[in-house]
């Protein structure tokens, strides 16, 4: 996929060394935008192998609403572990936000279901500009651990040539790990527009996204801290020849977001069976030291 490739050369050469939070220098840069059209096939990167178990369940993870990760330990994905404390809770503000947003009224606490209210507003009224949502609220963000980094996600339909309704989405990140979570934002997004095109009857069309930080971890000037530089590993990508993207096909017996829920406590087989993705051979893994 040449939009991944074109990012991590840019951020290569032109990125400037910023330090941050984790105490690993990074070249970072600012405002970085592309896009990509799910028409010519599912955005799971070529150039290296992602596991698509791995995107599946943490979508579903997200879509369920769940701050407690059991689902993904029970199908050995670990990458959330770093974050999650003895019970197997995460402070995340992403799935439970968007199932759940808090809010209040008169001094009652509420809560708002984002990922419902869009499905059924993008069927009522498919050319709204308001098909929002967000995991940012101030209250937990500036005060959180983890605040979210892939923060706000938008629904739009556009037309095609031939008049044919197409459902995009843009996403906004304020913080991108371009060697490790991009490629995972990519292909989860992705899931979601197809995911929510299959439950609105719509075609997934553009998924858009916003990088403010665009970031790439980086050893010291005088060579400390080797182990977390992912430089070389995305150079050996840079050399790799992007191949053809795979397929995704949703079950049709998925009709709605319960359908979706009620898989979360399905075994693996039939998790995957849902969302059969074909046609993807990669290059091997890269592997890349994770930075908390």
């Amino acid at each position: 996929m040449k939009q991944y490739l074109e990012l991590a050369r840019h951020v290569i050469q032109n990125g400037t060394r910023k330090s941050n939070r984790t105490g690993v220098d990074t070249l970072s840069t600012f405002n970085y935008n592309y896009t990509i059209d799910l028409r010519e096939g599912f955005p799971l990167l070529t150039t290296k192998k992602i596991s698509w178990k791995n995107i599946v369940l943490e979508n579903l993870w997200f879509l369920s609403g769940s701050e407690q990760i059991k689902l993904l330990r029970n199908h050995g994905v670990k990458f959330w572990d770093p974050w999650a404390d003895e019970q197997g809770n995460v402070p995340s503000a992403y799935g439970n936000f968007w199932r759940k947003f808090p809010t209040s009224h008169n001094s009652v606490q509420r809560s708002n279901d984002q990922v419902a209210w869009a499905i059924d507003q993008i069927k009522k009224n498919p050319m709204s500009r308001r098909h929002v949502i967000s995991a940012w609220a101030p209250s937990n963000a500036q005060a959180s651990e983890l605040p979210p980094c892939h923060l706000l996600w938008v629904f739009n339909v556009q037309m095609d040539q031939a008049g044919e309704p197409l459902l995009c989405l843009h996403l906004t990140q304020r913080s991108a790990d371009v060697a490790i979570g991009v490629p995972y934002n990519i292909a989860g997004y992705a899931f979601l527009l197809e995911l929510f095109a299959h439950l609105t009857g719509l075609r997934a069309g553009i998924f858009a996204h916003s990088l403010v930080d665009a970031h790439i971890y980086t050893s010291k000037p005088d060579g400390l801290q080797a182990e977390y530089d992912h430089v070389l590993g995305l150079k050996e990508q840079m050399r790799r020849s992007p191949r053809t993207l795979p397929r995704l096909k949703i079950d049709p017996a998925i009709e709605s977001i319960e359908d979706v829920e009620n898989l979360i406590t399905a075994n693996l087989e039939t998790i995957l069976d849902a969302f059969q993705l074909t046609g993807y051979n990669p290059y091997d893994a890269i592997q890349f030291n994770v930075v908390v």
